[in-house]
């Protein structure tokens, strides 16, 4: 194969918090490294990954949902968002299977209008339709931009996820191999780490704590002869309330998110992990410049 001939560029996904984007991405690069949940603002971090075939490569970059900012948190991950957009190659815009265009869609709408970038509409989760109502929101979403092509998919089921990477090539420049074959992400396992364990207390939560919380690995090492792999971690809550809530009665609450994380952890690295887990409250520490920093989250990107 001629070197020309290989084709490479960088992809976002945007759309309303919980449309899918996270789920797409997993099924998309063949390995869980962005968190999932039923609750909105689960990705706060801009999660590059990289998906790479004999005659190309597409570099994803999972960005935080487009939303109304209501701390600094919450404006630091919209920035992010509205900016990657005109940082990429192609731009994949996520939305649900429905005729009616609400308030969220429009606002992207808008922001759409400031990119060159060619965007992909992907409508998403169709297996929870009838077949033959796809082309019903295809054209309630055709009125909306100008779409460089729409492709309908299930990202949960894999459902028309082959025919999405070859639309997305059709967009992408001839380019070099930004990075080798066998990577599949940018991001420290010390994140990655810390995102599964806030993924577990996401899911395992009551409504009102999760926004609330972060997650910072205090300590990773690896034991003599790599068998085994010892991480302290702090779940980080804005209220002493919440804090008695995660731990749980009998810290069964604490306990169950562990084993849970745990069990992803070790998938992940490939060995036995020993996870400690504390529980810490730092108030209105996502309005705080410092303390979004110190939970990994960079100002820089803003």
């Amino acid at each position: 194969m001629k070197k020309q001939e290989f084709k490479s560029g960088f992809v976002t996904l945007i759309g309303r918090p919980n449309v899918g984007k996270s789920t797409l991405m997993n099924h998309l690069i063949g390995q869980k490294i962005a968190i999932t949940s039923d609750k909105p603002q689960t990705t706060r971090n801009r999660i590059q990954t990289v998906y790479t075939k004999e005659d190309g490569q597409i570099i994803f970059l999972d960005t935080p949902g487009i939303h109304k900012a209501k701390n600094k948190l919450g404006e630091y991950m919209v920035s992010i968002a509205e900016r990657t957009m005109k940082e990429v190659d192609v731009v994949l815009w996520l939305v649900e299977p429905t005729t009616f265009i609400g308030a969220g869609e429009r606002h992207i709408g808008e922001q759409l209008l400031n990119v060159k970038t060619p965007v992909i509409l992907v409508i998403n989760k169709v297996d929870t339709v009838k077949k033959e109502e796809i082309l019903k929101f295809i054209q309630a979403y055709k009125d909306l931009y100008a779409f460089a092509d729409i492709v309908p998919v299930s990202a949960l089921k894999g459902e028309n996820t082959g025919e999405l990477l070859n639309t997305i090539f059709k967009y992408l420049p001839q380019g070099p191999m930004y990075y080798d074959e066998d990577t599949i992400t940018d991001q420290p396992e010390k994140q990655i780490a810390a995102e599964l364990i806030r993924e577990k207390a996401l899911r395992l939560l009551s409504d009102e704590i999760p926004h609330g919380i972060a997650v910072a690995i205090d300590s990773m090492k690896e034991r003599k002869g790599g068998s085994m792999m010892d991480i302290d971690a702090t779940i980080v809550c804005e209220r002493d309330s919440h804090k008695g809530i995660i731990i749980g009665k009998n810290g069964e609450k604490l306990k169950q998110i562990g084993i849970q994380a745990r069990r992803e952890i070790e998938n992940l690295l490939d060995m036995q992990v020993n996870l400690k887990l504390w529980v810490k409250v730092k108030k209105d520490w996502r309005d705080s410049d410092f303390l979004i920093k110190n939970y990994g989250y960079d100002r820089r990107e803003i």
